[in-house]
């Protein structure tokens, strides 16, 4: 497959070490690949047979007919009555016929376009698509010259400025790390004015109650300068819907599905299922826990409102059975990866994965296990990669030297996805024949013309000989990456915004935070 990966954006561009074309942007005066929409030339993989899948999902319909969920939302469970679902209100667990779940599941949309406020910045979900979204939800962060610490405002926005300077962060995936200094009631509204005035990309709200998702939605309608009956045609804004495994589907969550896809935007359901802990231990049991908890949120969607977009979520992995904490980039957490992947594509749902480790550093363990992650992502077929960069302790730390890492891990996996150049010229036999036996190519013509952009450049990399590197102070990965963020956030710029926008976005805001904006429960 040679399918186009052009830039979003046209522009003036310039030679980049990577192969191809780089735009300087803006905000930008450091070289890097452009913003584009990547495509997965590569056919993914398949861990199981089509007999083996069909077992998985025929156990999956069992699971959600003979056990059920149990849904703590009343407004969602009469929704689910009126459409057929058996609801037992003593027990507040639904139990759902298989052809129930299979008819709205057959609603979804395979694909669907993820609109910004720059259009340039436009994403497609499903099909072969691929989206990297960086890291969210942390409640540390940290670096090398402060250490670890909680979430705060100064940190949150510098996250979102450098994901908004690196092209490869092609949308926002939540809070990077959570600002634990603005109160939880106004949270919402200070973090999200933020996010789309310091970047022009897409991006995620939380669905922590109808208030927050109201507020979410009206931000992004703002953003885009949009109508609401334009808005609620156009995907704008995504969330992420985590079913509380096992088999529970709360509150919070169903009033997210509910508001999202009457709103026409995006829901993408995400079992959280752990292997031995939230799941069963065997990685069979546990993603037949994963994809009935996903079908009938999935199908839930479809009964809000059908052909609302919608993707299904794959994250199961296993714990370390010693102590019970989550593990991630293991081979476990790959083959559920592979089969989340196929089982997605059975259902014809656009599929998000994570690129995630287990690591409390920026060592050897962070980059081979968010290493084995990306590889079962490319290999599983996924179209939106959450946590793809930042990603430490499990979940814990947002990290500004991972960051850095995952965007050179980001920007390796997205130069493999390039098509081969297989034109004459690249084939090389005059240069073959030019240089003839015994020579070398170093200074042949058909080198001298491509050395510089002729392949990818690591920017963490050392690659210097031995004694240069310590005569320099032997730096390790670690310490390129540091240097690197900070050279890079005190470049920053802010993407342009219309002061129309600007005002409207203030004022929507600020009235908000006067009203109080969410209730919380403290």
């Amino acid at each position: 497959m040679t399918q186009d990966l052009a830039t979003a954006d046209p522009g003036p561009v310039r030679s980049r070490r990577g192969g191809r074309a780089a735009k300087r942007a803006s905000t930008t005066h450091f070289e890097q690949p452009p913003f584009r929409r990547l495509v997965n030339p590569f056919e993914p993989a398949r861990i199981v047979s089509d007999d083996e899948l069909e077992s998985i999902h025929l156990a999956s319909l069992r699971v959600l007919s003979e056990i059920g969920v149990e849904v703590l939302h009343d407004e969602a469970r009469a929704i689910m009555k009126a459409n057929g679902a058996d609801v037992r209100a003593e027990t507040q667990r639904v139990h759902f016929d298989s052809a129930l779940i299979l008819e709205h599941v057959a609603h979804c949309p395979s694909e669907f376009d993820l609109h910004a406020r720059n259009p340039a910045h436009n994403l497609r979900m499903g099909g072969n698509n691929l989206v990297f979204a960086q890291m969210a939800s942390a409640p540390n962060c940290s670096d090398l010259d402060r250490g670890r610490r909680p979430g705060n405002q100064e940190d949150f926005r510098n996250f979102i400025k450098l994901s908004q300077m690196h092209n490869i962060i092609q949308c926002q995936g939540g809070y990077p790390v959570e600002p634990i200094d603005i109160h939880p009631a106004i949270r919402h509204l200070e973090c999200l004015r933020d996010i789309v005035t310091l970047t022009d990309k897409a991006f995620h709200i939380y669905s922590l109650g109808r208030e927050r998702n109201l507020d979410g939605l009206e931000i992004a309608r703002i953003a885009r300068g949009v109508s609401a009956e334009q808005f609620a045609n156009e995907v704008s804004c995504f969330t992420i819907i985590n079913t509380n495994s096992p088999l529970r589907l709360d509150i919070p969550m169903m009033e997210g599905i509910i508001q999202m896809s009457r709103h026409g935007q995006a829901v993408i359901i995400t079992p959280f299922t752990l292997a031995g802990a939230m799941a069963p231990v065997t990685i069979a049991g546990a993603v037949v826990e994963q994809n009935a908890e996903a079908l009938a949120a999935i199908a839930f969607s479809q009964m809000v409102r059908k052909g609302a977009p919608v993707g299904y979520g794959g994250f199961t992995s296993n714990v370390d059975m010693r102590s019970g904490a989550p593990a991630f980039g293991t081979p476990e957490y790959m083959k559920a990866q592979l089969l989340g992947g196929q089982l997605a594509r059975r259902y014809g749902i656009p599929y998000r994965s994570s690129n995630v480790c287990a690591a409390n550093t920026v060592d050897a363990q962070a980059a081979y296990e968010s290493t084995f992650s990306l590889w079962g992502v490319i290999q599983g077929g996924a179209n939106m990669v959450k946590h793809a960069a930042g990603w430490l302790e499990g979940g814990l730390c947002c990290s500004y030297e991972k960051m850095m890492l995952d965007i050179d891990l980001l920007q390796m996996v997205a130069e493999f996805l390039q098509p081969l150049d297989l034109s004459e010229d690249a084939l090389g036999v005059d240069a073959i024949r030019d240089v003839g036996p015994g020579g070398h190519f170093f200074g042949s013509p058909h080198t001298q013309a491509r050395y510089k952009t002729a392949f990818y450049s690591p920017i963490i990399s050392d690659w210097r000989n031995y004694e240069t590197w310590a005569q320099s102070g032997a730096p390790i990965a670690i310490d390129h990456a540091n240097r690197l963020w900070k050279e890079r956030l005190a470049m920053y710029e802010p993407p342009p915004m219309d002061q129309t926008i600007r005002d409207e976005l203030n004022d929507f805001v600020e009235r908000r935070i006067r009203e109080g904006g969410a209730p919380t429960d403290f």
